[in-house]
């Protein structure tokens, strides 16, 4: 089970309350909310491996040079610094990234990468050796669903992870219609992304993307056709996706998960045990957080009580 973090914890920000008595005391409810969510996941689907995956780097270099619009909504005007996150969230994350570590829950980031790409790449070294759930909010990763290969989102977006769609190839028939991830990746870099930054090809919405992608089975393929003179490919739609030519030759590195980011070894297992129990007895007692601790030590058939 790989974890996307911060869409985790930024929809337990704002879907907890907050239960301060003063606003001296420090703000708490992603945290608990987060580790509410991982007793439920691991409660409900027994995975035998768990990792947070985190974003080192939230908007790549490699990203930034292909295309310069990539997520630049999110920074702060006139800089290059990204927008501060909501203020009662910012000092949360430090102790989410402590409670995982006390917890003895693996956290995985990548240097110069989004936790999308460990997720990516993680996925990738798992195929053929184990079934894979990713826990997301964001369709962007809906691109790593493979039926053959075990891998399927738990999508948080409108059920949360209680209720969550599980995204596998026939949900993207039916929602998307497209056949596999790769098409919903392809699907995606026609149609564009706005949150992303990222314009897609001008007239081209979801439903005449996959229209394209399935008549030529991707996006090379269309590419080709385009190239070619497919007379299918006329009018206003063949002048916009020539027109789009500079975006379509380096959006797919931008859209595309990496597959081979620089993720060291390490262990991947379900804890048995409390990773730090000092750590983990001073959070629960600074932040009030024995409930949600013991919730998670439960869930993973570890009897300490804090």
């Amino acid at each position: 089970m790989l974890l996307d973090s911060a869409s985790l914890y930024f929809r337990a920000f704002y879907g907890v309350p907050d239960q301060r008595r003063s606003p001296d005391e420090p703000p708490t409810n992603a945290v608990r909310g987060f580790l509410e969510m991982i007793a439920s996941l691991v409660s409900t689907h027994h995975p035998t491996h768990l990792v947070a995956c985190w974003d080192n780097d939230w908007r790549p270099e490699f990203r930034v040079n292909a295309i310069p619009t990539y997520k630049t909504h999110r920074l702060t005007e006139g800089s290059t610094v990204r927008e501060e996150s909501p203020e009662n969230l910012t000092p949360q994350v430090p102790v989410i990234a402590d409670a995982l570590q006390a917890l003895g829950i693996a956290r995985i980031g990548s240097d110069g990468y989004e936790a999308d790409d460990v997720i990516g790449t993680l996925t990738h070294r798992a195929r053929g050796q184990q079934l894979v759930d990713v826990v997301t909010g964001d369709r962007d990763l809906f691109q790593l669903v493979d039926d053959d290969a075990g891998v399927r989102v738990l999508y948080t977006a409108r059920g949360g992870v209680r209720d969550p769609d599980v995204v596998t190839q026939s949900f993207l028939q039916s929602k998307y219609l497209v056949p596999t991830g790769q098409a919903y990746a392809d699907m995606a870099t026609l149609r564009g992304d706005a949150s992303d930054g990222l314009p897609g090809v001008a007239g081209i919405g979801e439903k005449t993307a996959a229209t394209l992608i399935n008549r030529y089975g991707d996006l090379a393929g269309l590419r080709r056709a385009l190239a070619d003179g497919d007379p299918q490919i006329k009018g206003a739609q063949r002048t916009r996706l020539e027109a789009a030519t500079a975006y379509l030759d380096v959006a797919p590195m931008v859209v595309q998960v990496a597959l081979d980011a620089p993720v060291p070894d390490f262990d991947a297992s379900l804890p048995r045990e409390v990773g730090d129990p000092v750590l983990l007895s001073s959070l629960a007692l600074s932040y009030g957080l024995t409930n949600p601790i013991n919730r998670v030590l439960s869930a993973f058939g570890v009897a300490t009580n804090y």
